[in-house]
């Protein structure tokens, strides 16, 4: 089952909406695009997804096969301070770049949702792209750095 991520790049944050066929899921946040360095959204492309648990997140969902970034997660935040850069936060609200509001409720949702069609024995893959006229707004934002 396939969920997809289209998202918008700005030079604050990424915002990003989550559906599954034509169902908002919720929305995402995550840091700028930085060239896939640890401290930058992930690249697009498609992901499997699993479920996941340690001490800080408790049950959370890994996106695996992230190049050169093994713990990339899914997890509750509204803001980017406690949460390790390059995770995905789930949002209800898209509040500006890179903020959002009621990411526990989203994040809840979501991890639902993942969960089930893990338990139904299918593999939930997110697919991460670009809105057509976002993929512009990297390029111009690309082009600045090399200014």
């Amino acid at each position: 089952m396939k969920l997809h991520l289209v998202r918008e790049y700005w030079p604050s944050g990424t915002n990003g909406t989550l559906k599954i066929e034509d169902y908002l899921i919720c929305h995402t946040i995550e840091k700028p695009w930085a060239r896939n360095t640890p401290n930058s959204c992930i690249p697009e492309g498609i992901y499997p997804l699993e479920r996941c648990y340690d001490e800080q997140f408790g049950w959370h969902i890994k996106v695996v096969g992230v190049a050169g970034r093994p713990d990339v997660r899914i997890v509750p935040g509204t803001n980017f301070g406690t949460i390790p850069p390059g995770n995905i936060l789930p949002v209800a609200r898209l509040m500006g770049e890179g903020k959002g509001s009621q990411s526990r409720h989203a994040f809840e949702k979501l991890k639902e949702l993942i969960y089930s069609i893990i338990d139904q024995k299918q593999q939930p893959l997110l697919e991460v792209r670009s809105y057509p006229d976002a993929a512009l707004n990297l390029v111009q934002y690309e082009l600045s750095w090399m200014d």
